[in-house]
This record gives C-alpha cells, sequence and structure tokens, in this order.
C-alpha cells in the first residue's frame, strides 16, 4: 500500500510539472506570435500608402491573387477592392504594368485570368497585364517577380495586413518595395482571417529562415 501511494505521488508530481512547463511553454509560443506580428506591422509600415496622392511611381505593381467569390457564389469584397486599388495605380500614372499574381491550381481555377479580365473592363490594355500562374502563396508571388519577372522594384497591391507581410518577404529579399493598401472588409469572418494571417506571419520567418523557395521557378520572363 505504501509503494502504492509513493507512485501516486511521483505521478502527481509528474503532472504537475507538466502542466507547469505546458502552459509556460505555450505562453512563450504566444507571446513570440504576437511580438512577431506586431513587429512585422510595425518594420512595413513606413513602405505603406492608401492614397494615391502620396504614394511614388513605380513600373510594376504585383497584385496579389485570391477567389473572386466566396462560399455560396457571392462576391468575394477582398478580391474585388484589390481590383479597385490596382486600376486606381494605373489610371493615376503610378504604375504602367501589372503583375496577376495568384493561383491555378486546377483547370477550373485560375485567379490570374480572372484577374486580368476584370482589369481589362476596367480600361487597363491586355498588352500591360502580365500573368503568373505559379503564385500559390505570398512568398511566391514576391520572390517569382523578382526571379522570373525581373523586378528589383515593385508595388505590391492587397489589403493593409497583407501588404505588410509581402513587403516585409519583399524587403527581406533584397527588393525596394512599396506596398498600396486596398480597400479593407468587416464581416463576421474577420477574425478568422486574423487568426490565420498571425500564423501565416509565424510561417514566414520559418521560410526566411531556411530560405525557402518557391514550388515552381522556370525561365525569365522580360517586361517591356
Amino acid at each position: 500500500m505504501k509503494h502504492i501511494t509513493e507512485t501516486c505521488n511521483i505521478l502527481s508530481f509528474v503532472m504537475k510539472l507538466y502542466l507547469k512547463y505546458t502552459v509556460f511553454s505555450s505562453l512563450i509560443m504566444f507571446g513570440f506570435i504576437l511580438g512577431w506580428h506586431l513587429f512585422v506591422s510595425m518594420y512595413s509600415s513606413s513602405y505603406l500608402y492608401s492614397e494615391t496622392d502620396t504614394i511614388e511611381g513605380n513600373k510594376v505593381g504585383l497584385l496579389l491573387g485570391t477567389s473572386h467569390k466566396v462560399k455560396g457564389g457571392s462576391t468575394n469584397y477582398y478580391y474585388a477592392n484589390r481590383i479597385n486599388a490596382a486600376l486606381e495605380l494605373y489610371h493615376n500614372g503610378k504604375i504602367t504594368k501589372i503583375i496577376c499574381s495568384g493561383d491555378n491550381g486546377t483547370r477550373s481555377y485560375n485567379e490570374p485570368i480572372q484577374m486580368q479580365k476584370d482589369l481589362i473592363k476596367g480600361g487597363v490594355p491586355i498588352e500591360n497585364i502580365i500573368l503568373d500562374y505559379a503564385g500559390f502563396r505570398t512568398l511566391d508571388s514576391v520572390i517569382r517577380a523578382k526571379e522570373i519577372f525581373g523586378q528589383n522594384r515593385m508595388t505590391i497591391i492587397s489589403q493593409k495586413f497583407h501588404t505588410e507581410r509581402a513587403v516585409f518577404i519583399a524587403r527581406s529579399k533584397g527588393i525596394d518595395a512599396i506596398g498600396y493598401n486596398a480597400a479593407d472588409v468587416n464581416d463576421s469572418s474577420k477574425w478568422k482571417l486574423m487568426l490565420r494571417e498571425k500564423l501565416a506571419r509565424t510561417k514566414m520567418a520559418l521560410d526566411l529562415i531556411f530560405n525557402k523557395q518557391p514550388k515552381f521557378l522556370g525561365q525569365a520572363i522580360t517586361i517591356p
């Protein structure tokens, strides 16, 4: 009976120790995620613009893709606002070429082509639109803009939370990038998006540390 009691006491001590360090480790991890998220925002803030009157001009705008529809078939306003932001820059002479970078994972899903169609509707000539079919994620889009399309200077177009991360990646890779913030969207699912963004920034840190490369590169393409 004495041995059983001693064993139970040891197990209880081990369990308390385990819970203590699990909670401690979780707090450290949470602190790192939150701190890194804020650091990326602070670093990128001086390179972001929300008005065409104040932003400097660049030859190329990198338009980051997303689905043009949400589940149920209604308009994805994150997408629509990015298109509008690209059109604002183009028609105000702040960019002359637009790289549409997005996912083209299946025959029925093609973000770059959809962006091209909507930019043409907005008055951008097709010869000023370049399609990047391998922009499967932000890191891929940014690095490919440099390695494939030869751009060491660009304006990245997306919502603020996204341009913060994209500009950070770009400048970490030696690209002189600024960001133009498309109008944000406030809906009931916004909290999920912001949680995902915090995790995306944590993964970005690992990608940069380990020099993660795009899924596809390929032959260089010259933008006239």
